[in-house]
């Protein structure tokens, strides 16, 4: 279950922002890789290395310091 965050108040998400790409999706992927790109902003983050899901850890905790979560998708 993936856990969604209201980042609405901050520009970067907006869709002239540098993190538009992020906004209403789920970019567990992207976020493990460090990634911008589209094509990496998908759920699926099973595959990757510890070091990667590390890094998807620390971004979660990150979110969860600055944004209230909004609700919970389901897999």
């Amino acid at each position: 279950m993936g856990t969604v965050f209201d980042v609405s108040g901050n520009t970067a998400y907006a869709p002239e922002g540098a993190y538009h790409i992020f906004a209403g999706k789920d970019a567990s992927r992207a976020l493990a890789l460090s990634s911008l790109r589209a094509e990496d902003c998908r759920p699926d983050w099973d595959d990757l290395a510890d070091k990667e899901k590390q890094v998807l850890n620390d971004w979660f905790t990150f979110f969860s310091k600055r944004y209230n979560i909004v609700g919970q998708v389901r897999r």
